[in-house]
């Protein structure tokens, strides 16, 4: 089964790998760098617009190339406040060879309000990296594998945003 990912990024492919190999077998994921035509900080609705825009994308980069996939998709990370409080979220879009498109999302953590305004205008990894070098908190690892204590990465998060996008796919006329 071929499928093509909308970046190079490796969590973002080792995730999406890691979820497709859930429910298929013999999985090859091709990673092409399209643009997301959002900010470098998606914020709120720029999450899922990113996402469906490397998929807008990904598609006329492989119709021009004329590379046929199963599946084309994309995760996009980014920060909403449209449940309340601030929280980072990834945001996955698969589209199959039919047409089909459907989204998911990974859980979410918290940003401390104090740090929205720096990072709407950067980005949360790089104020990450920030509030962890000035507390000599060390580099190496990342953001989310910090919080959590190496309970939850990056990867984790990318993987569960596109299994639950899969719903749709692994579950046919019942869940569509």
């Amino acid at each position: 089964m071929k499928v093509l990912i909308g970046t190079k990024n490796p969590g973002k492919i080792e995730g999406a790998k890691q979820a497709f190999e859930k429910y298929f077998d013999n999985i090859e994921i091709e990673g092409i760098p399209v643009e997301s035509e959002v900010s470098n900080q998606p914020v709120n609705e720029e999450i899922f617009k990113g996402a469906k825009n490397r998929i807008k994308n990904l598609k006329k980069y492989a119709k021009q190339n004329q590379i046929e996939a199963d599946f084309y998709i994309a995760s996009e990370a980014g920060i909403t406040n449209l449940l309340g409080d601030w929280i980072d979220i990834n945001a996955a879009v698969i589209e199959d060879k039919n047409g089909i498109q459907s989204v998911g999302t990974s859980q979410g953590f918290e940003i401390p309000e104090k740090y929205i305004n720096e990072i709407k205008s950067t980005e949360l990894g790089i104020v990450m990296d920030k509030i962890f070098s000035e507390n000599n908190l060390g580099k190496g690892k990342g953001g989310i594998s910090f919080l959590t204590k190496n309970e939850v990465t990056r990867i984790d998060l990318t993987k569960n945003a596109f299994i639950m996008a899969l719903i749709k796919h692994i579950n046919g006329e019942i869940w569509r």
